[in-house]
């Protein structure tokens, strides 16, 4: 009977994906993207290097974490199982000109992501101890004064990060271990999501202050060593590369293979994927961006812009390129790790399986943590303070059960449960960051404004006409 039920579920929750992602949400993600690009004049752009000049700058609240900790915890949440397994994923099933999309759904949706970061900035609020804290949840409040649709989005948030994303990353995990030969179907993966539960469990009920601790250091460390084999690799095949290149633009625009079966084809395995990895317009980031010190909430705002760069741009690029170049034919049949590890593996050998694996858990790992801060504040927003310690306890254990549970689970299952929570977040946000965003762009106005004339922008909201009262700027 509860087989029948799982595979009922599987049934339903794949088509509510594919009508979501083939009509409503690739309209509504370009759309917004594009209607952000113009209205800031292509921040995203123009602003680059400022964004990486801005990320070094030291914290402007000692009570807060600062610009580089919070792009941490948010690359922490998107550099993740998406960027290996996804893309091997859309590789697989969309072909080559998946990568095309995810390039176009990441630029557009950059100046989506700093429209959202900038707002989590200017309405952020401020904590008993002087911190700050904050994301879409509170700017719906203090704007649209809709607590309800507030509530709405952070109890979405909640199931979306802290259920289906964190049982991907669980998945893909306990995935990857299925290349070795002590892999056993009916044991293994429980074993794995036991001690990844346990491992998990350790670091939540340290705290947000020890999340944003852990991944200041492990995700720059882990980046840069998967690029760094990533270009191995792609280096080692050269003469792959033009051929490589030519088919992600030629699948990007094959007619006949896009509209002969759209669901599986490489326009909307790209905007899955590269949505499901980089989260620009989502409305995650904006939680991490507001519990940043900074004395400008742009400031906060092209942070966030460059970690939709950083996720997609440099790491998803650099894992599409490496399975391309490998050699090694995508098919649907090998979608997710086991793409990955016969790609590796055929290029490093038996030391690649174990590569990708590490690379895995590491990426995985810390996404399971950047993407538990974001349940738990979530979680703040609907008791509209602190949580009891006994409700705290009690959903740290319930994320790290999620866990457990989700390195049992079916391959398809837990893509299309995380694609479609994360489809009813972008469908609340991105309209709610379209009807809000004229506090944004007077902000982003202020903000060059000072910086042409030589200061080190300070915000405050008066300078802006800002009529809702703000925690920190007044």
């Amino acid at each position: 009977m509860f087989s029948g039920i799982v595979e009922a579920y599987g049934k339903v929750i794949g088509t509510l994906s594919n009508w979501m992602y083939s009509y409503i949400l690739i309209i509504l993600l370009v759309g917004a993207g594009i209607y952000f690009t113009v209205k800031t004049k292509g921040v995203q752009f123009r602003a680059l290097k400022e964004a990486i000049k801005v990320v070094m700058e030291p914290k402007d609240d000692e009570k807060s974490i600062s610009s580089f900790q919070a792009l941490m915890v948010s690359t922490a949440s998107r550099v993740g199982t998406g960027n290996i397994a996804g893309i091997s994923t859309a590789l697989c099933i969309g072909g080559a000109g998946a990568m095309f999309w995810m390039w176009l759904i990441a630029l557009l949706g950059s100046a989506s992501a700093f429209i959202e970061s900038t707002l989590a900035q200017i309405y952020k609020r401020k904590a008993a101890d002087g911190s700050s804290y904050g994301g879409p949840a509170y700017y719906i409040q203090a704007v649209l004064k809709k607590r309800w649709l507030g509530v709405l989005f952070a109890a979405v948030l909640i199931v979306t990060y802290m259920g289906g994303f964190n049982m991907v990353a669980a998945f893909n995990i306990s995935d990857s271990f299925r290349r070795y030969d002590f892999y056993q179907p009916g044991t293994t993966p429980l074993v794995i999501g036991l001690i990844l539960a346990v491992i998990f469990g350790i670091c939540i009920f340290g705290g947000s202050k020890r999340i944003s601790k852990i991944t200041e250091v492990i995700v720059p460390v882990m980046g840069i060593f998967y690029i760094a084999v990533s270009l191995f690799i792609v280096i080692t095949h050269l003469n792959l590369l033009p051929g490589v290149i030519v088919s992600i633009f030629k699948g990007a625009f094959d007619i006949s293979a896009i509209f002969g079966g759209f669901a599986g084809s490489a326009v909307m395995q790209g905007v899955k994927r590269g949505l499901f990895s980089n989260e620009a317009g989502v409305g995650s980031a904006p939680n991490a961006a507001a519990s940043a010190g900074v004395s400008h909430p742009v400031k906060q705002g092209l942070v966030q812009m460059l970690s939709v760069y950083i996720d997609t741009i440099v790491i998803c690029s650099a894992t599409g390129f490496m399975l391309l170049c490998s050699g090694v034919i995508p098919e649907e049949g090998i979608a997710g790790m086991p793409y990955v590890q016969e790609a590796v593996a055929g290029s490093l050998g038996s030391v690649g399986s174990v590569f990708i694996t590490v690379a895995l858990f590491l990426f995985a790992f810390t996404t399971l943590i950047g993407n538990f801060y974001y349940a738990e504040m979530g979680l703040r927003y609907i008791c509209d303070k602190t949580p009891k310690k006994l409700i705290m306890n009690i959903f740290r254990i319930a994320a790290a059960l999620i866990v457990c549970m989700g390195a049992t689970m079916d391959f398809s299952v837990v893509w299309d449960t995380a694609d479609v929570l994360m489809g009813l977040m972008a469908l609340i946000n991105l309209p709610v960051i379209v009807l809000l965003a004229k506090p944004a762009l007077r902000c982003m106005q202020d903000y060059f404004k000072q910086k042409k004339s030589g200061k080190n922008p300070v915000f405050k909201a008066k300078d802006i006409n800002l009529e809702t009262k703000t925690d920190f700027w007044n």
